[in-house]
């Protein structure tokens, strides 16, 4: 926008599958994962101030302004890099909070990356991201932006090549704790790790995401989405319904746009949802 302002795009993330392979001695579990960006998105607006200030001037309903994650990342790189500079953030949330989606990590990354060069920071994407996985796992994989497999807590990333689907995604009036999901007894932890040299988008169909049986057992309205997005596209899906995340939402990948919208006709009326393109890069071209 301006040598003082940047408008940056934050989209949304799918988990292709999601594999527990244990935990640590921390508590923290140890995952297997397949990232990729699709274009249903956040908008950030991002303009310096010249008094150190950072200000929030969309809050959001029941979230103080310094839990917001946006907030938080700039406050942590004005801190990490000793700038005086400070930015007002306003957020144009379209990503449902509560999904899956990485709504707020997502917000988190764009913050750091539109400021680092607001800022004139200068910082590499290693030294962004490493900040960035304070703030929250699936921050690292925004920033550096492109399709990876992720492991440890999902922070180690490399990147992959994921077709540019398209997906039906399903958005069930739900919010799913995270942290109820991982601490549920009956969550398997001891998925066989999976060798990344072995990885082909070709193989997802025998992939899975182990937090799905605990959700769909709990949230009855989580899992009447599955159990619609499912049937409606058994015949034209790659690998059939699957949940992104912990939860909430529920998504199947096509290999046509057509395809993809409808067998979204064919669930509405009954759920919400939308019809998203996978993206090889992060909008913002860093």
């Amino acid at each position: 926008m301006s040598a003082h302002s940047l408008r940056i795009q934050a989209p949304a993330k799918l988990n292709l599958f999601l594999h527990v392979n244990g935990r640590r001695s921390d508590g923290y579990h140890l995952l297997q994962t397949v990232f990729v960006m699709i274009d249903h998105m956040d908008v950030l607006d991002i303009a310096v101030r010249p008094d150190g200030q950072i200000r929030l001037t969309t809050p959001l309903d029941g979230v103080p302004a310094e839990s917001d994650l946006t907030v938080r990342a700039a406050r942590a790189l004005q801190l990490a890099s000793a700038s005086s500079l400070g930015a007002d953030l306003a957020v144009d949330k379209r990503i449902p909070m509560g999904g899956g989606l990485g709504g707020g990590s997502s917000d988190a990354a764009a913050a750091l990356l539109a400021l680092n060069r607001l800022w004139r920071l200068d910082w590499p994407l290693d030294r962004l991201a490493a900040l960035g996985v304070k703030l929250g796992a699936d921050v690292p994989f925004f920033v550096r932006g492109c399709a990876a497999w992720g492991e440890g807590v999902g922070d180690v990333l490399t990147p992959v090549e994921v077709p540019a689907w398209w997906y039906v995604v399903l958005t069930p009036d739900v919010h799913v704790p995270t942290p109820w999901v991982f601490g549920r007894p009956e969550l398997t932890r001891n998925s066989t790790p999976l060798k990344i040299a072995d990885f082909s988008a070709s193989g997802l169909g025998q992939c899975r995401n182990d937090l799905q049986p605990v959700v769909l057992k709990a949230f009855p309205k989580v899992a009447q989405a599955w159990d619609a997005l499912d049937q409606a596209a058994a015949r034209t899906s790659v690998f059939g319904a699957r949940m992104t995340g912990s939860g909430a939402c529920i998504f199947a990948a096509f290999e046509t746009r057509q395809a993809a919208r409808e067998t979204l006709e064919r669930v509405r009326p009954g759920i919400p949802g939308f019809v998203a393109q996978g993206m090889a890069r992060h909008p913002f071209g860093q």
